[in-house]
């Protein structure tokens, strides 16, 4: 019987330089995208596909984003007191009780890869999620908001092989990402396919396709003793890339392609536009937006 997937790891650490002065202060993963910071989005997210704890890969001076998930009981009595039950609700239980936060220190920033083996000790040789928190995967508004990660889970759980999601960018785009190669196959919106290999950041001429890793993983316990086991490459960091590609060999990977709309909330362009997408499904917000583009001759 296949192992479900109940923990989620999720790298908080970075320092959010993309962002910058916003985040000189602030977690990047705090930042607001419509009405709740992106780590929120993405841990409940987490939470749909049966995610039940979520572990945090955090570092000194990002307390903030443990507090946010706590009771702020002050702040919660005074909105009960005036009354503002529709904001309470908000702020109050963010997560369901069956759910539980936990957070381990990354002392230093040393790759995704090292991100992940920080959390080792509290897997338990199970399988897991690995979510980025500066990404929005945003499903067609047909489906629910989560509706690709548990897909995702889905096909582990039918396949009981490993998991990376996948987006179609433009063939333009392909050196930004990690490339999935599928051997030239087709891949339609949901279906999982065997990897033949991940390709880094390749050039025009050299990508396999252009079916990009979009940072939603779900992974084998085994995975955990081949990152241990990877070297560290440039600037001392451990890739997740090098023991996936080891995993691939072993124990095989399979890509899963969403058809959602993918946002990095790490950068300017893909915080602003987040912003606008999730704006924009709010009725009454839709107006005012249309509105102001209206007025500043958009």
């Amino acid at each position: 019987m296949v192992a479900k997937i109940k923990k989620a790891v999720i790298p908080v650490a970075g320092l959010g330089t993309r962002m910058l002065p916003a985040t000189k202060a602030i977690p990047k993963e705090l930042l607001p995208v419509y009405d709740q910071p992106i780590i929120e989005h993405v841990v409940k997210e987490a939470i749909f596909g049966g995610v039940t704890e979520i572990i945090l890969v955090t570092r000194a001076g990002k307390e903030a984003i443990e507090n946010h998930f706590d009771a702020h009981y002050e702040l919660e009595h005074r909105l009960e007191n005036k009354g503002k039950k529709k904001i309470l609700g908000t702020v109050k239980n963010i997560l369901p009780k069956h759910v539980k936060v936990t957070s381990i220190r990354q002392a230093d920033a040393l790759g995704l890869g090292h991100a992940v083996l920080c959390a080792k000790h509290l897997l338990n040789n199970e399988p897991f999620a690995v979510l980025l928190p500066d990404v929005l995967v945003l499903d067609k508004e047909v489906r629910d908001r989560n509706y690709s990660f548990a897909k995702l889970v889905e096909a582990w759980n039918t396949t009981k092989v490993g998991q990376i999601m996948v987006e179609q960018v433009d063939f333009s785009a392909v050196e930004k990402y990690g490339v999935a190669d599928l051997n030239g196959e087709e891949i339609l919106p949901y279906e999982t396919m065997p990897l033949q290999g991940l390709v880094e950041k390749p050039s025009l001429e050299d990508a396999p396709s252009n079916l990009a890793v979009l940072g939603r993983y779900i992974l084998p316990s085994r995975a955990l003793d081949l990152i241990e086991n990877t070297r560290a490459g440039v600037g001392g960091e451990i890739q997740l890339t090098d023991a996936l590609d080891k995993l691939l060999k072993t124990d095989g990977l399979n890509a899963l392609k969403t058809d959602a709309d993918v946002y990095d909330c790490g950068s300017k362009e893909g915080f602003l536009s987040a912003n606008l997408a999730l704006g924009m499904r709010d009725p009454k917000m839709k107006i005012r937006i249309i509105e102001l583009l209206k007025k500043s001759g958009s």
